[in-house]
């Protein structure tokens, strides 16, 4: 089988060199590595070129638009549009993976399915350390060194605890499953029945109503609350718009009331 990690990224040079990192690190690496860029500027293209210099034997490509404003989904529509992969892992530039986190989507992988996980959110002094190192180290034990988790659950996801034993926590504490965007992953095919992501959509839920249409398709979520552990490093939020966040949570809503499968912003609708 194929697989392909999709990095969801936009200015965020520092961030995304960080989170690179992380992938030299995993247990198991994916097939292709696709970088899709919402429009950075050339720190950006200069992050990726470095990495792929300094890790020859990896296969990256970095697809990108202009930046026109916030257009994740037109530019994730295209990293699957062009991808060869069967099975498709998406984060973001600001979420680190712990060493397990691809092998352990790739072993939730199911047909008919789609996996997603949350993330566990690192404190700004936290943050700094990492993006300034550069580098996130991991203890015996599974934990980012120097990181003092603030719950028990917290402490629990980044556990190296054995699949399986993973697995029962997840089933122990059920949620309702819908599709993050910065910690999910599907069959390609999957992807293609709903016609990808509502290009219609800005920051706010847009992965959800991604998640509804496969729901509704009958494609069933399988949540990797503790088996797949990814850690999300602080940034300012300044490009919150509420009024777009209310548009999309009616979108969703209507997605979600109509059963809807299929959307004519997609990948096949530009």
């Amino acid at each position: 089988m194929i697989t392909e990690l999709v990095i969801a990224t936009f200015q965020k040079p520092r961030y995304l060199a960080t989170v690179l990192q992380s992938l030299l690190k995993q247990h198991c690496l994916p097939s292709e590595i696709c970088i899709a860029d919402d429009g950075s500027d050339r720190d950006t293209e200069n992050v990726i070129r470095n990495f792929q210099y300094a890790n020859p034997s990896l296969k990256i490509r970095h697809i990108w638009h202009k930046n026109l404003g916030f257009r994740k989904n037109l530019i994730l529509n295209d990293a699957v549009y062009s991808s060869q992969a069967d099975y498709i892992i998406f984060i973001d530039d600001d979420c680190i993976m712990h060493p397990c986190f691809i092998s352990r989507h790739l072993k939730r992988a199911k047909e008919g399915h789609f996996a997603t996980g949350s993330v566990i959110r690192l404190t700004k002094c936290f943050s700094d350390k990492i993006l300034d190192e550069r580098e996130i180290s991991w203890s015996k034990q599974g934990l980012p060194v120097g990181w003092q988790p603030r719950s028990i659950s917290e402490k629990l996801k980044s556990m190296s605890f054995d699949y399986r034993a993973m697995c029962v926590l997840d089933s122990l504490s059920p949620v309702r499953c819908s599709w993050a965007g910065g910690n999910a992953s599907t069959f390609r095919d999957n992807i293609l029945k709903v016609n990808g992501f509502d290009t219609e959509m800005a920051y706010g839920g847009e992965d959800k109503e991604f998640g509804a249409r496969l729901i509704n398709l009958g494609v069933k979520g399988r949540h990797l609350r503790y088996t797949a552990p990814l850690y999300h490093l602080h940034h300012d939020r300044g490009y919150v718009n509420r009024s777009q966040l209310q548009k999309n949570r009616a979108i969703l809503e209507q997605t979600r009331a109509s059963k809807k499968t299929f959307t004519n912003n997609g990948i096949f609708t530009k």
